[in-house]
């Protein structure tokens, strides 16, 4: 066996090791039994293509009232080949604005001969792949290798989120404390991808750890002294649902998705100070540890800025439609400021902002005291400071 394959066994085993692991515990909790919590007996959901319209519902003024009356040829399902003749309503949130050709998604019930259908939406499962893999694609271009590692990341921590966090936290376990393990997990996974087993990994890794459970600690210390906490989400009338039939902690999860939601800004700027400080140490190799410190604190006050302000606009972002509804209605200060809407995405905001701002300076502590750690007397050999 070549040197270059042995190099490469020592390089990425600890990997495949975690991604097997990874992959066996995922199956197995892909065979929980769910909880019937609606009855869909005989119900599926299939895909369509528009052959006509039958009867519009098109009004002068350009509205539309009622329902369309479609004829679609089926593509899957029990009926495929077939064409069935159905409505398509006009809500905003069901039915889509039929045409000829267009491809929909049926909601079917079959019992014998009796076929129950209907229009659910517009089929746009292949728009969405479509535009997932284009990102991919300009991941990979634009980024080069480091953009191929990053994709694989990305894909690892989302398949991590679907197919382990939600099981996990269907079958009871804390989802607080189940996002940071799983956070914890995908940074690991993701910055050994981008990084290798250096000691800017170690360092970005631990960063971004610490960056997120600070986040959930301000989060619930905000939520106990404002009284918010996931009872008073919007869609809590559903989730309650969850706490009767499986005791899901469902007051966990507001504080979970923020864990979640802040990761990838602390993993940014935690990887951005850890490889600066790398690149730093290794110009200039004789360097104290108090001007490392220094010079790492400067890096990282350059970040804060932009990174928190990634996060409380796209909290804001989110809020977009209430404030508007706020404004409209000419609400009261008083009212809007102690509304749970509002309380809920400042919290969200300004706990991942904490969050970020103070990875950097446990970031720059680490990388100070790891990459200044067991070197000679003399100067660091250059380019090694980080590995």
């Amino acid at each position: 066996m070549s040197d270059k394959t042995l190099s490469f066994i020592k390089r990425w085993w600890l990997m495949a090791a975690v991604l097997l692991a990874t992959v066996v515990l995922a199956a197995v909790l892909q065979q929980v039994e769910k909880t019937a919590l609606i009855n869909r007996t005989g119900q599926t959901f299939e895909k369509g293509v528009v052959t006509a319209v039958l009867q519009d519902n098109l009004q002068p003024d350009g509205t539309r009232v009622g329902d369309q009356r479609v004829a679609v040829r089926m593509t899957s399902g029990v009926r495929k080949g077939q064409t069935i003749e159905m409505t398509s309503s006009s809500g905003y949130l069901f039915g889509a604005v039929c045409r000829e050709g267009l491809r929909v998604i049926v909601m079917q019930s079959v019992a014998g001969d009796t076929t129950v259908s209907s229009v659910y939406s517009q089929d746009r499962g292949g728009v969405l792949i479509l535009f997932a893999l284009l990102y991919l694609a300009a991941l990979v271009v634009i980024g080069g290798k480091q953009g191929l590692k990053g994709a694989l990341g990305l894909a690892f921590t989302f398949l991590s989120i679907i197919y382990l966090y939600l099981p996990l936290v269907y079958l009871g376990w804390p989802p607080l404390w189940t996002s940071v393990l799983i956070c914890a997990v995908t940074t690991a996974v993701t910055m050994y991808l981008i990084g290798g087993p250096t000691r800017k990994t170690v360092v970005a890794s631990v960063g971004t750890v610490a960056g997120v459970v600070i986040a959930a600690l301000i989060a619930a210390l905000f939520g106990w002294a404002t009284g918010i906490s996931g009872w008073n989400v919007s869609d809590i009338e559903t989730l309650i649902t969850l706490w009767n039939t499986n005791g899901i902690n469902v007051g966990e999860l507001l504080f979970a998705g923020l864990l979640i939601s802040s990761l990838g800004a602390v993993m940014d700027v935690a990887m951005s100070v850890a490889s600066s400080m790398g690149e730093v140490l290794a110009q200039n190799p004789a360097m104290h540890r108090t001007a490392l410190f220094a010079s790492g604190m400067r890096i990282g006050r350059d970040m804060m800025g932009t990174d928190s302000n990634t996060l409380i606009l796209a909290f804001a972002g989110g809020s977009v439609s209430t404030l508007l509804l706020d404004y409209a209605y000419d609400l009261p200060a008083l009212q809007i400021l102690n509304s749970n809407n509002i309380g809920i995405s400042v919290m969200q905001g300004l706990a991942g902002s904490f969050g970020v701002v103070l990875a950097v300076p446990v970031t720059v502590a680490l990388a100070t005291l790891l990459y200044t750690a067991r070197r000679p007397a003399g100067a660091m050999r250059q380019g090694t400071a980080a590995e």
